[in-house]
This record gives C-alpha cells, structure tokens and sequence, in this order.
C-alpha cells in the first residue's frame, strides 16, 4: 500500500492559539495521480501545504513521503527527497533569460550555486539540460527572453521549469492558475497535464473547470477538516460539497 501511495497524512493538526486551521486531516496521494485540494477561503487548504512541505510543523499528527515518516523533517531535507513545491523557492530572476534561471535552478540542485568558475563543458551540460526543460514546458523560443519581459503564463510556466530542475517526484502546485486570462489558463492545464505523465501532482486550486479537467481525484477542505472525497462527478452531486463551497458562488 505504501508503494501505491506516495503522500499520506495521518492525523494532520495545526492549531493556532485554540484556533484549528486543520483539524485531523486524513490525505492519501496516489502515486502518479493529478490531487486536487479544493475548498472556501480560511478552509486550511494553505496550511494543509505548509504543514506538507514543512515550513509549519503540526501540532499532532503525521506526514509519510513515500512510507518515510517526514513528519520532523526540515524543509530542504524534505525538498531532497523529492517532494517539492513549486514557487517555494522564488526561483525566478527577473533580470537573468530564462535558460539562465532555469540553469541557477540546475547548478543549486547539483550543489554549485554558488561556484561561478565551472568549466565550460560543465556550464554547457547545464544548458543542454536547461533547453530540454524549457522546451518540455513550451518555453523554447524565450531562452534568451530576460524574465521580466516574458508574458505572466510564460513566466508561470518559467517557474514550474525551475521547478522540475530540482528532479521532483511530487510536485505541490499552490493555485498555478492565480491570477491569469483564460488564454494561459488553458496553456498551464495543458502544461500541468503534459507534466503529469511523469510526477505526481497535488495542487490547491480555486479555478472549478481547471479542477474538473485535470484531477483524477479531489478532497474538498472546510473549517480545516476533510469535508468529502471523490472525483468531481461525484462531488458535485454532493449536498455538503454544494453548500460548503459549490454553492458559495464557485460553481
């Protein structure tokens, strides 16, 4: 069951002052599965990641990564491993091309960020890389573009390569969609699907048609504690899921 399973919680707690921001939470990621995690504002859905990727540390409970009980784990052990949430580290330079923001991503990776006297053959590996995962997110012909000149989807999409230069087996995508025209949305989903093929994906998302499209399962947060599990079909035929957040003018 643990091999089928990649990300599992038990138990998930954080409490604030008396406050529960999540409240026994109970998550199973299914290995090579698109995960989204969906719910009102104030459900816990971003403190569900926090606690994930260890950048809070629970008040009760436990998080298994690939059956390794991860739950005292610091961060960038965590990252190491190959549990990785994408905009975690604000990986994009606005000043460096994009092919240069995907390499320093690289070069940090492989334990040189900060060696700037690589040989040229070491430099070139790097680039070579650096173009496949530019191209494996469509972003090819912005090599050379600076970052901040680059379209805001592109830029996204820059990120989520920065993103897989760290070798990830899981990816946490924290609301990709934040923020876009219906034109990138479309280019992220296709991107995330296409990205899918090769990682397990858990993403928080508000947009409900990109959800619907793209996950193989769904668990709907409220009040910080699992309110419904399904596929969307399911979910949408649920009269708690409607009331909690379906019908809260989302749908």
């Amino acid at each position: 069951m643990a091999d089928e399973f990649i990300l599992e919680t038990e138990g998930l707690t954080k409490e604030f002052a008396g406050f529960f921001a999540v409240r026994d939470v109970a998550l199973k990621v299914r290995r090579g599965s698109i995960h989204a995690l969906i719910g009102p504002n104030g459900a816990g859905k971003t403190t569900c990641f926090n606690l994930l990727t260890k950048f809070l540390k629970p008040s009760a409970g436990k998080i298994l990564y690939k059956g390794q009980d991860i739950t005292a784990m610091a961060p960038a052990d965590v990252a190491r491993m190959g549990l990785v949430r994408s905009f975690q580290i604000s990986a994009v330079f606005p000043h460096l091309t994009a092919l240069e923001n995907v390499r320093v991503a690289l070069q940090r990776q492989h334990g040189s960020s900060f060696d700037f006297w690589r040989s040229k053959s070491v430099l070139n590996h790097f680039n070579d890389r650096a173009r496949e995962l530019l191209n494996d997110v469509g972003l090819s012909e912005f090599a050379n573009t600076p970052a901040v000149e680059m379209p805001y989807g592109r830029k996204r999409a820059l990120e989520i390569a920065t993103t897989l230069a760290l070798d990830p087996e899981m990816m946490l995508l924290d609301e990709p969609m934040a923020g876009m025209g219906h034109e990138d949305i479309d280019k992220i989903a296709a991107l995330i699907k296409r990205i899918s093929a090769k990682y397990t994906i858990l993403m928080v998302e508000h947009n409900l048609s990109v959800v619907a499209n793209l996950s193989d399962i769904i668990t709907v947060l409220t009040r910080g504690q699992v309110l419904a599990q399904g596929h969307y079909s399911e979910l949408t035929k649920d009269e708690r899921v409607k009331e909690a957040y379906l019908g809260a003018g989302h749908a």
